[in-house]
């Protein structure tokens, strides 16, 4: 499974992200995904939304910067300024743990 990715649509604003967990809940394989420019803007998503819906595309599609730095995200820090973002947890066997 690819670990970088490109929403076809911005998500606060932004649109490259990475995939740095994969857990099952229920029986379905849902993944964690964090923005590569700022770790406050992340999701979690199904492996149908990922893979299935369109919206998303493997690896990091080269944008210009107004394209994957929107007005969006400015708007989005200016409300969110000062607010502690909840903690990421990352999987023992992620690409991403360097503990």
């Amino acid at each position: 499974m690819e670990n970088f990715w490109t929403s076809n649509k911005t998500i606060n604003g932004l649109r490259h992200f990475v995939l740095v967990n994969e857990t099952k809940e229920q029986g379905k394989i849902a993944f964690l995904m964090v923005s590569v420019l700022d770790s406050e803007i992340y999701l979690q998503i199904t492996y149908e939304e990922l893979i299935n819906s369109g919206n998303w595309q493997e690896g990091w599609i080269n944008l210009p910067k107004l394209q994957s730095i929107t007005e969006e995200y400015v708007k989005y820090k200016s409300i969110n300024k000062g607010e502690d973002p909840d903690e990421i947890y990352i999987n023992e066997d992620s690409l991403f743990n360097i503990s």
